[in-house]
């Protein structure tokens, strides 16, 4: 087991997160006719759709929803073709933000990401200024003691158990190994709180508090632009001064 994760930091801000529900509904969608349309409209044959629809429907995202844009995705009904990029830039206090963006519009979803850099502080970046910070993993927070967290997961095939605290687990997983991981530490009695395909950084840069606000004010507006789909980066904010920071927001 190694390391301890930030997950205290994402617990945080996941409130947040949630009140933006009608616009998280858009990008899960995008995700879902995206992974659709590269891989076909089957969860059964088609991982990424499988993990992209479970997480619709952990966001409570109505099941008619989530079948419209499987079938955009395979073109049974009519839709916009999206794009996945990346742009890389640096925050306050240094830290790397590796954005994904999926969009129908890539001039309009550039200037948007310019725009909110520009103004929050932070500098948008040449392609690969950051990314190699930053590998596609799968990762697993799972609840229970750890014993049996930890022989759920090498059984099943895990990479890497992190001890998140709180009695939480990280189980960190190849992309493609996901859902059958998760569904092995399931059937060996682990409760699965999440599971997701995410992008880990390889280190982290330590905020204090006056660069944290200024970061998490662009890390925010950022998330809240509709061509972003998620916002990775590898910043260490203590747990007592994110409560801080988003309790005066």
């Amino acid at each position: 087991m190694s390391g301890h994760s930030k997950w205290a930091n994402i617990k945080h801000r996941k409130g947040r997160q949630d009140a933006k529900r009608g616009k998280l509904f858009g990008k899960l969608g995008k995700a879902i006719e995206v992974a659709a349309r590269n891989g076909g409209g089957n969860i059964e044959f088609n991982p990424t759709l499988g993990t992209a629809v479970e997480k619709a429907k952990a966001a409570s995202m109505p099941n008619d929803n989530i079948e419209r844009a499987i079938k955009r995705g395979t073109g049974e009904v009519e839709g916009a073709i999206y794009e996945e990029s990346f742009y890389e830039g640096y925050g306050p206090g240094g830290v790397a933000l590796y954005v994904q963006v999926l969009t129908d519009n890539r001039n309009r979803a550039a200037s948007d990401v310019r725009s909110a850099f520009t103004r929050h502080n932070g500098n948008l970046g040449e392609p690969g200024s950051v990314g190699y910070l930053f590998t596609q993993r799968g990762l697993i927070l799972a609840s229970g003691s750890e014993d049996d967290v930890m022989l759920a997961a090498i059984d099943a095939g895990a990479d890497d158990i992190r001890d998140a605290g709180d009695g939480l687990y990280e189980v960190v997983t190849e992309p493609t190994d996901l859902r059958d991981v998760r569904d092995a530490l399931g059937k060996g009695g682990v409760e699965i709180e999440s599971a997701d395909v995410t992008q880990l950084p390889s280190n982290t840069v330590h905020v204090e508090e006056d660069e944290a606000k200024k970061l998490l004010r662009l890390i925010d507006a950022l998330e809240d632009l509709d061509d972003v789909q998620a916002v990775f980066s590898n910043y260490d904010i203590d747990d007592e001064v994110m409560e801080k920071v988003l309790a005066e927001a």
